[in-house]
């Protein structure tokens, strides 16, 4: 037996005995879903043409300075991420997931970085968004420390220069821009409230004493929140990643992506759970 399947088997194990699952997701989550990889500037321009064509990284584009310089490029990017995140359907690990959580006394809770909504379309209820959620505004003066959904907000973006077409959202309180309520790089103006309540909701959940496994899926080292997360929780773990598999003492390193390594997982685990 090889090191995977061997890891495959003691994963497998681990998350049968848990009374609760702790669902640590990062970008590499969504790729299986068909989502872009903005690993390195290649995977984000092969994106995003436009922006390679103004020679803009992705930490360049996603902040805040956009919004005041040039609003309708800025909403260019976010309303196109909008729209695909809002068409793209969870791949079949998320199901793998929700059927595992549903079979828990505990059930599960997940912490995310990713702002893509993907784990409350495929019915997660409890989660944790670290760095806010593409699906939620805030004004880009946080003239009331308010967030509101996105709902009502459709984007319509010229594509190949990048730039939204219709108008913008405004803030109900002021009238200025609104923006999307996402941790952006060098952000001082996020409105981080309703993800402190998440946070909040997730230390409770943690505090119950639950015999809790832990797995991270597709979480890199370049943006460690996750990471960070899982290893400092002090809980057993099953790290999956392709690229960068390798754990500490409590965890199980799985090179594989999140949808091969869940079904194979599953495979193990059988319908009992």
């Amino acid at each position: 037996m090889n090191a995977t399947e061997a890891a495959l088997d003691r994963a497998a194990a681990l998350i049968h005995e848990a009374d609760g699952l702790l669902i640590a997701a990062g970008a590499g989550m969504g790729v299986d879903s068909g989502l872009p990889d903005f690993r390195g500037p290649e995977g984000f321009w092969r994106a995003y043409p436009a922006l390679r064509a103004a020679g803009l990284r992705f930490e360049q584009i996603a902040d805040p300075v956009h919004f005041r310089r040039d609003p309708r490029l800025a909403w260019g990017f976010y309303g196109h991420r909008l729209a695909l995140y809002r068409a793209t359907q969870p791949h079949a690990g998320f199901g793998v997931l929700a059927r595992w959580a549903q079979g828990k006394p505990a059930g599960a809770f997940v912490s995310t970085s990713n702002v893509d909504g993907q784990f409350q379309r495929a019915g997660f209820a409890q989660v944790c968004e670290a760095h806010g959620s593409i699906h939620h505004l805030q004004c880009v003066h946080d003239c009331r420390g308010a967030v509101w959904s996105a709902d009502d907000f459709v984007p319509r973006v010229d594509e190949a220069h990048c730039r939204l077409l219709n108008e913008p959202p405004r803030c109900p309180h002021c009238g200025a821009l609104a923006r999307p309520n996402i941790l952006m790089f060098g952000d001082a103006e996020w409105q981080p409230r309703r993800s402190e309540e998440q946070e909040q909701r997730l230390l409770d959940w943690l505090g119950l004493g639950a015999r809790t496994a832990v797995l991270e899926l597709g979480a890199g080292s370049a943006v460690p929140t996750v990471r960070r997360f899982t290893e400092r929780s002090g809980l057993p773990y099953v790290r999956i990643n392709p690229r960068e598999p390798q754990a500490g003492p409590l965890g199980l390193s799985l090179p594989l992506g999140a949808a091969e390594a869940l079904a194979r997982i599953d495979a193990r685990i059988g319908p009992s759970g």
